[in-house]
């Protein structure tokens, strides 16, 4: 079983920065891609940023565009989440993702087969 681990979150003022990064627990194959979603209290998870290594392709929501960059390590499965000009608004539970073979076409879905326990952010103004 396959499982990804969190680290980075916490808290930060508006205007910083933190990293977020996760990684397979395991060695495991790699995976074709890795994903971030986010979900704060009273609201449906959202997609925040994904990278397909099949297809050298990366997507984000468009709410962190020029924010946040996602890059990662394919050969250890591990995905890494920068995130500038943080507001309150980015102020949620984040948790990874990832699949060996999803199509570039849906990376920014919720159809990843594994996923991490999450990390906190909290940002204050």
């Amino acid at each position: 079983q396959v499982q990804l681990v969190e680290s980075g979150g916490g808290l930060v003022q508006a205007g910083g920065s933190l990293r977020l990064s996760c990684a397979a627990s395991a060695r495991t194959f790699s995976m074709g891609a890795m994903a971030w979603f986010r979900q704060a209290p009273g609201k449906e998870r959202e997609f925040v940023a994904a990278i397909s290594w099949s297809s050298s392709y990366t997507d984000y929501a468009d709410s962190v565009k020029g924010r946040f960059t996602i890059s990662g390590d394919n050969a250890k499965s591990t995905v890494w989440l920068q995130m500038n000009s943080l507001t309150p608004d980015d102020s949620s539970f984040y948790c990874s993702a990832g699949h060996h073979d999803l199509h570039p076409a849906k990376i920014a879905t919720p159809r990843y087969d594994y996923w991490g326990q999450g990390t906190q952010v909290t940002v204050f103004s």
